[in-house]
């Protein structure tokens, strides 16, 4: 019985063109779209016979993006300094702003903000990260990294690779692009929606109540972000409030 990880899904007022900003950013294509563009979604690449590897990044259709709470970023991988200051020149030449998020003045990585206003780093080249592609983790800040290393674990079906009280490390199981769990103890905080949230997913023959009582038992709670209780999705809380949907099974 396990979960995958399925997106990371961002909210946005024109989901369509932040996708578009995003899938030239990266290099990845759009793997699906609504009819009406109200959720776009990519995906590193689609293989010849269609499938694609996850996790995707959604983007959908939110009135007030910037009322919501950032807990999650994208952090830019780099071949070399040189690299780095190429990929910095280029987002900000498609409409990327600098950003001051606290980092300090000689911080070797650069904070940079999409179109939208979510913030994420181009980071200063690391060995650890050179076997990946564009994306080298993906940032979950917390006032207590090891608190949510099971749930997160259980949640993602990935491996923890790395355990240290402030920076817990899952990987997938084919080595890819890392969830890093981050304590950030002087991060504010908030009961207002997430901005970028976590979306999971049984298989096929996977029981979805299943699955949320095991996450509940872990320490998630259900949580009310305005849904109606007619979607096929149920969204659940950390202990800390960062929000995940545990999909209907699929493939």
């Amino acid at each position: 019985m396990a979960l995958r990880l399925e997106s990371f899904t961002v909210d946005a007022r024109d989901p369509k063109a932040l996708a578009g900003w995003w899938a030239e950013a990266l290099g990845w294509v759009v793997c699906s779209e609504d009819a009406d563009g109200g959720e776009v979604n990519l995906c590193e690449r689609v293989d010849p016979d269609g499938s694609h590897p996850y996790p995707e990044l959604s983007f959908v259709g939110d009135g007030d993006p910037d009322g919501g709470q950032e807990r999650i970023h994208l952090d830019l991988n780099s071949s070399s300094t040189a690299d780095q200051e190429a990929t910095v020149a280029r987002l900000i030449d498609m409409g990327a702003t600098r950003a001051d998020v606290g980092q300090a003045p000689d911080a070797p990585f650069t904070v940079l903000a999409d179109p939208e206003g979510n913030h994420f780093c181009v980071l200063d080249p690391r060995p650890e990260y050179a076997h990946l592609g564009t994306i080298a983790g993906y940032t979950l800040a917390a006032h207590d990294a090891a608190a949510l290393r099971d749930l997160w674990a259980a949640a993602t079906g990935w491996t923890v690779t790395r355990d240290d009280p402030d920076y817990v490390v899952l990987t997938p199981p084919d080595g890819g692009t890392p969830l890093e769990i981050i304590t950030r103890p002087t991060m504010p905080r908030g009961d207002a929606k997430d901005r970028i949230h976590i979306d999971v997913a049984p298989g096929p023959q996977d029981d979805q109540g299943a699955q949320v009582d095991r996450l509940v038992a872990l320490g998630a709670r259900r949580a009310d972000i305005g849904q109606t209780g007619d979607e096929s999705w149920v969204v659940l809380a950390d202990p800390e409030g960062n929000e995940l949907c545990v999909l209907s099974p699929r493939p």
